[in-house]
């Protein structure tokens, strides 16, 4: 037993497959004969790591020893031989366990039917279903699952919707993955819009819808603009009792703002059930800028802050080319030094060098690298690229002024 936990603890690491191995030669050599469970934990280590052609060769061994492997010991290998695209030998490796008299599991099957579904072989899939009894294994929900997966992404949503009659037919109930496969299918296939009317009558068909499922329309409808259609399918989540998450509230927020109602997603945003991301924070960042609102973004960077959520380079960056577009160019500066505390961002830094170069504040920029370099950050070359580009841009590589430029481009060189 000590044996087979040192096995599974080095089997966990790819980097340690090999001492997994030694220890189950050495118990073989001492006369310890490893179990099945010591086997199967080993074949599955090597097949992670890659190391196929070893897994088999330590099935052989096992099989020389005499210890009868199971379908757990099996599935690590057709699952290595499925993603490595090699599903004729899956086939085969089946076929060869099927008589030997080792009968694949439910887990097995299902390896192969995702991965038939994703080349496209649905007619093997049907077949395989077809034999399952005569084979000796049970489709499951994950099974069924799958092959809906596959016909979805190929836009075979009609088949997909038949297999759910064939599931309660066997007496299997569609979980929340199947729902969302559907909705997600029906989506793809057509709009979005019928995917929310799918989602509304959901409780009529017996299946319960979650939050995962709503937002999935939602973010669909997104796509398609229908920003209203978000708000109005949050509301009927709400009605239901189907608690939000935070992707939910980011797609909702975005809704809003996109439909022009700041107001509203602010109000949201304070609400007591809001769980709000770096991500909300941003794209009302982004909207309260374009609208002209600075004090607000302002007030919105420092209740995030305060919240505990730490803001990031686009956080930054929207704020202070917020601030510039509106010529605070000392509360960007401040707003951008803020930022170092944290840690230093490209973009943040980017916005600030073009907004001080707009605002003709030359000296502060000047300070401002030699604040940025003398704390040890490092200035990528497509930042003094850009920096060129914005002098440029503004008339100061034609003016009395490019000294300036040069004792600035001095400075970042570290030459003054």
């Amino acid at each position: 037993a000590a044996c087979t936990v040192l096995v599974g603890g080095y089997a966990g690491r790819l980097r340690r497959v090999d001492a997994a191995y030694e220890v189950v030669r050495w118990m073989v050599a001492n006369g310890v004969a490893p179990d099945v469970v010591t086997y199967s934990t080993l074949i599955s280590g090597l097949c992670s790591a890659g190391q196929v052609a070893e897994a088999l060769g330590v099935l052989d061994l096992m099989l020389e020893e005499g210890c009868q492997p199971n379908a757990h010991t099996y599935t690590p290998i057709v699952h290595a031989y499925c993603t490595g695209g090699r599903i004729h030998e899956a086939k085969r490796l089946l076929n060869t366990m099927i008589a030997s008299g080792f009968a694949p599991s439910t887990a097995t099957y299902n390896v192969l039917v995702e991965a038939l579904c994703k080349v496209g072989a649905f007619e093997e899939v049907d077949a395989l279903l077809e034999e399952s009894t005569a084979k000796g294994w049970t489709p499951d929900v994950i099974t069924y699952s799958s092959y809906m997966d596959g016909l979805c992404k190929a836009g075979r949503i009609d088949k997909s919707f038949a297999l759910v009659d064939k599931m309660l037919s066997n007496g299997l109930q569609p979980s929340e993955v199947t729902l969302n496969i559907l909705l997600d299918g029906v989506c793809r296939s057509s709009t979005a819009w019928a995917a929310k009317r799918l989602l509304e009558c959901s409780a009529e068909l017996g299946w319960d819808a979650n939050v995962v499922n709503y937002n999935t329309v939602m973010r669909r409808l997104c796509d398609e603009r229908r920003w209203l259609s978000v708000v109005k399918l949050f509301t009927d989540m709400a009605k239901k009792g189907i608690a939000p998450n935070s992707w939910t509230f980011n797609i909702v927020v975005h809704s809003l703002c996109k439909l022009g109602r700041l107001h509203k997603a602010l109000c949201l945003l304070r609400s007591k059930e809001f769980v709000a991301t770096v991500i909300t924070y941003n794209t009302l960042i982004r909207h309260l800028s374009i609208s002209g609102e600075g004090n607000e973004v302002c007030l919105l960077l420092y209740q995030m802050i305060e919240g505990g959520i730490a803001p990031n380079d686009i956080t930054y960056s929207l704020v202070i080319d917020c601030l510039c577009r509106e010529e605070k160019f000392l509360v960007a500066l401040c707003c951008f030094y803020q930022s170092l505390e944290d840690d230093f961002f490209p973009s943040a830094f980017l916005s600030i060098i073009r907004g001080l170069i707009v605002g003709g504040m030359l000296g502060q920029l000047h300070t401002l690298i030699g604040c940025v370099l003398g704390q040890g950050f490092i200035i990528e070359v497509y930042i003094y690229q850009e920096l060129i580009k914005a002098l440029c841009k503004n008339g100061y590589c034609q003016s009395v002024e490019m000294y300036k430029v040069c004792h600035i481009l001095e400075r970042m060189l570290r030459l003054r």
